[in-house]
């Protein structure tokens, strides 16, 4: 599997010649399947830290890894993020219809990366297919953070995720581990509500380098404002767990729709699209939402993923046990 094999046939390369200098006799390729099916939810806990070993390991051995990861001046950004991946036939357990639509298995991963340096996964998790989101979220985001901090990650770190992980245990556990979050926020009540206080002369506006593509409207944008306001996040908690820091909003005109003849209509007042992320950062209100969208690189590591080492999920038994599924 560390050479990159994805499936029980790829093992049988080792039946070529490989095999006699690891083990001590010839074994069928579905051995290994038979091993790995009859792990349970402790030896997937020894595997999680022998892998944090193992990149802390590799770090060291291999300069620019988590590029400038000692330099306590760097900034590195943990991402967390879950995907559904499709899968089929009957034999595939724990496979649910999540909130895609298609019937698969959850797959939750947390990925480290700094300005100078490519994404490397620190954390994972296999889940049932219909399971949240956000299920499990902090536990998993203080493992990425202890397997960063051993891969020698000195700086902040700033977590970032969308909004279905806006919650407080989430959000509290990159707190409490003295880290920066970084969090889409839904669009309740509250948010509205402030943003609706921001005044209008507290705006700024920004360029993108680069168009910036938008799912609402289908077309590429290159230019928006950017405004933040205090914000108590999760007041319907106690109120030791309420959360000081800052709402910070970028808003994008809308489009103007077109006439019936096609002509361009007058504009009586603009209208705008609001995007809000809670912050406890120390970024200006444009630097930290050039930061917030650079969430979008956990995008391409799932599609790594699925396109590699995902590719042939497990069909073996995945038994409930008092701490999840495995």
């Amino acid at each position: 599997m560390l050479a990159g094999a994805d499936s029980i046939d790829d093992m049988d390369l080792l039946r070529h010649g490989g095999m006699p200098a690891l083990f001590g006799g010839i074994r069928a390729p579905s051995t290994p399947g038979t091993f790995l099916r009859s792990f349970t939810h402790g030896h997937v806990r020894q595997l999680d830290a022998a892998g944090s070993r193992l990149l802390a390991g590799l770090a060291g051995r291999v300069p620019g890894l988590i590029g400038a990861a000692g330099d306590r001046d760097t900034l590195a950004f943990i991402d967390v993020d879950d995907s559904v991946h499709e899968v089929h036939g009957y034999g595939k357990q724990a496979a649910g219809f999540g909130y895609t639509g298609v019937r698969g298995l959850n797959v939750q991963i947390a990925v480290t990366s700094t300005p100078v340096s490519a994404p490397m996964t620190t954390a994972a998790r296999l889940r049932k297919g219909n399971t949240a989101s956000a299920s499990g979220s902090a536990g998993m985001l203080a493992d990425a953070i202890s397997s960063s901090r051993r891969a020698g990650v000195a700086g902040r770190i700033l977590v970032r995720a969308d909004s279905a992980y806006y919650r407080h245990d989430f959000t509290a556990a990159a707190a409490r581990r003295g880290g920066w979050f970084s969090i889409t926020t839904p669009m309740n009540p509250a948010v509205t509500s402030a943003i609706a206080s921001i005044d209008e002369q507290a705006w700024t506006p920004i360029a993108y380098p680069h168009a910036v593509w938008d799912d609402d409207e289908h077309r590429w944008i290159s230019d928006a404002e950017v405004a933040e306001v205090d914000f108590t996040a999760f007041t319907s908690r106690r109120k030791a767990d309420h959360i000081d820091c800052r709402l910070v909003v970028r808003r994008v005109k809308r489009l103007q729709p077109r006439a019936a003849d096609h002509a361009g209509q007058g504009e009586l007042f603009a209208t705008y699209r609001h995007h809000a992320f809670i912050t406890n950062s120390t970024l200006s209100a444009v630097d930290a939402d050039q930061r917030h969208r650079g969430h979008a690189v956990i995008e391409q590591v799932h599609a790594q993923l699925k396109n590699g080492p995902l590719a042939h999920l497990p069909s073996g038994s995945m038994r409930p046990t008092r701490r999840g599924w495995r």
